[in-house]
C-alpha cells in the first residue's frame, strides 16, 4: 500500500512538473522592456514633448549651473572698462597657487606666448602663428588679461570654457608677474 502511494505521488509530481513547461509557447515576461527594449532614432519625433518635434527649452532668463555673471561686455568699451576698473579678487597668492597658475599658463598660454611671456612660443618659433605680443610691450592690467581670457581678442580665442573664473584670475596674476620680470 505504501508503494502505491509513493508511486502515485511520484507520478502526480512528474505530471505537474512536465505539464507546466511547453516548448512551443514561451514563458510569460513580467517586464518585457527589459527583454526587448524599445529603440528610438536620434533626432526623431517624439510624443514626449508638447509639439512632438523638439525637446524642451530652458526657462527664459535661467542660468547654467556653475555660471558666474561677468558684468563687462564683449566690446572694445567693455575691454577698456575692464582694463581700468576690474581688480582681482585674489589678494595674494600662496606658492601653491602660483605653482598652479604657472601650470595653467604652461598648458593654455605658453604654446603661443612662450614660457616667459616674450611672445615666442612653440607655434611662433615654428612659423605657425605671427604677431603674438610680448607682455613687456603691452599696456595690460590684471583686469584686461582676465577680460581677454574670458572673451578672447583678435586671433586669441576665449578660454572661459576651459578655465573657470578662479583659474582665469590665477593665470592673469601670473601673467602680470611675468610682465614684471621681463
Amino acid at each position: 500500500m505504501k508503494t502505491i502511494y509513493k508511486i502515485t505521488i511520484l507520478l502526480g509530481l512528474s505530471a505537474l512538473v512536465t505539464s507546466c513547461h511547453d516548448n512551443l509557447k514561451p514563458n510569460y515576461q513580467y517586464m518585457p522592456n527589459m527583454y526587448e527594449p524599445v529603440s528610438y532614432n536620434t533626432y526623431s519625433e517624439s510624443s514626449a514633448f508638447k509639439n512632438g518635434k523638439e525637446g524642451q527649452l530652458p526657462a527664459e532668463g535661467s542660468l547654467n549651473r556653475g555660471f558666474e555673471v561677468y558684468e563687462y561686455e564683449n566690446t572694445t568699451a567693455g575691454y577698456d572698462l575692464a582694463k581700468a576698473n576690474l581688480k582681482s579678487p585674489l589678494d595674494s597668492l600662496s606658492t601653491e597657487d602660483m605653482d598652479k597658475a604657472k601650470g595653467l599658463f604652461e598648458i593654455y598660454c605658453a604654446i603661443c606666448h612662450g614660457n616667459t611671456g616674450n611672445g615666442q612660443g612653440k607655434l611662433v618659433t615654428q612659423g605657425k602663428l605671427l604677431g603674438i605680443p610680448n607682455y613687456k610691450d603691452r599696456v595690460i592690467t590684471t583686469g584686461s588679461v582676465f577680460h581677454v581670457q574670458t572673451y578672447g581678442l583678435n586671433s586669441m580665442g576665449a578660454y572661459s570654457n576651459q578655465l573657470n573664473a578662479h583659474e582665469r584670475w590665477l593665470v592673469a596674476t601670473y601673467v602680470m608677474k611675468l610682465k614684471s620680470e621681463l
